[in-house]
């Protein structure tokens, strides 16, 4: 059974950083694309970050120049750096991979609280 699970939420003032960490276990073949999702209370989950096996990288607009993306494949991890954070960053952070098992599948971690407040 695949399992993505997530550590390095919190509080944190504005201005500040966090580092997200997602591992990926279980038994597959190979990880595709990581990546990372947020979601605010009353708000739909919308994307934050993308990385291919190959390194490519994907952001949304709002979080370009602050966050970065980055993966160990070895590891089968992903991680999230986090700089100068903004209120408007406070969601529940998802992470996200295509796994092949037998076919490829879309697995989510349980989410982890990100809180940016002074």
């Amino acid at each position: 059974q695949v399992q993505l699970v997530e550590s390095g939420g919190g509080l944190v003032q504005p201005g500040g950083s966090l580092r997200l960490s997602c591992a990926a276990s279980g038994n597959f073949f190979s990880i595709y694309v990581m990546g990372w999702y947020r979601q605010a209370p009353g708000k739909q989950r919308e994307l934050v970050a993308t990385i291919t096996s190959r390194g490519n990288t994907n952001y949304a607009d709002s979080v370009k120049g602050r966050f970065t993306i980055s993966r160990v494949n070895a590891k089968n991890t992903v991680h999230l750096q986090m700089n100068s954070l903004k209120p408007e960053d406070t969601a529940v952070y998802y992470c996200y991979a295509d796994i092949r098992v037998a076919d490829l599948i879309g697995y989510w971690g349980q989410g982890t609280q990100v809180t940016v407040s002074s």
